[in-house]
């Protein structure tokens, strides 16, 4: 089945996920099967669109992703605000902080990340070192107490300190003074594309595994490692789980 074929598929998937509010599994409530099915069907959605299937976890707790955007546009987003007098708890045009400004280029450009630099800190992936840096990764300083934006070309894009206003300028720093570096979304539209693709192959196995009569498909796959390969931790992760338990109440409403 392709990308199309399930996209396409979804509307009738849920339907029957709908069901299962009225027929009961054997080892599963109702309101339990509901509410299983309403959070496969969301879960459905983003693999549908192209959006990473996520957890909550500590590492991307407040944090949705709006697949297509890139660290080229949160930068191109960022340096709409160059001139912005810096003003702390600022995040508008009149004045703007080290963190309000990364979170209103990420909103400008639909994606959402908490609102202080403490918590933007544990956001998206883990960049090994300043080298490996791309334009729009957050640069963490201070043990969390100041970001900016990785500009290219050992530059980053930030609103510094009252008295300052957002600008780029060059890196004052090393990486033994940067607490972490944080990709949130991919670094280019070459990346996208590249997650893109691994979520159709993902979506193609989610299909095979949903004609299954026992929760994995001709393919072998089951749900817990299908869940790891589109992020998430595996079945013990929150998404996987509300998976593997709807899937358990579609084959108890079939049987």
């Amino acid at each position: 089945m392709t990308l199309t074929d399930m996209v396409g598929s979804i509307q009738q998937i849920q339907a029957q996920l709908a069901q299962l509010s009225a027929v009961a599994a054997p080892t599963a409530s109702p309101a339990t099967s509901a509410a299983s099915a309403t959070s496969f069907a969301s879960a459905l959605d983003s693999a549908s669109s192209g959006a990473p299937v996520r957890s909550t976890t500590a590492s991307t707790d407040g944090t949705t992703i709006d697949a297509g955007v890139t660290g080229e546009d949160v930068l191109a987003a960022a340096k709409q605000y160059e001139g912005v007098p810096y003003v702390f708890g600022g995040e508008s045009r009149s004045g703007m902080d080290c963190s309000g400004l990364v979170q209103k280029a990420f909103a400008d450009l639909g994606v959402s990340v908490p609102r202080t630099s403490q918590e933007q800190a544990t956001v998206g992936q883990k960049v090994g070192s300043l080298k490996d840096a791309k334009p729009g990764d957050l640069i963490v300083l201070n043990g969390g107490d100041h970001i900016a934006i990785y500009a290219g070309n050992d530059q980053v894009l930030q609103a510094p300190y009252a008295g300052r206003t957002v600008g780029v300028e060059k890196i004052w720093f090393t990486d033994k003074d940067v607490t972490s570096i944080r990709r949130v979304v991919p670094s280019t539209g070459a990346d996208a594309a590249s997650v893109s693709s691994t979520q159709a192959a993902a979506l193609a196995q989610l299909s095979d595994v949903l004609g299954g009569s026992t929760g994995s498909g001709s393919s072998g796959l089951s749900l817990s490692s299908l869940m790891s390969s589109l992020g998430t931790s595996g079945a013990s992760s929150g998404t996987a789980s509300q998976l593997l338990a709807a899937r358990a109440a579609l084959a108890g409403a079939s049987s």
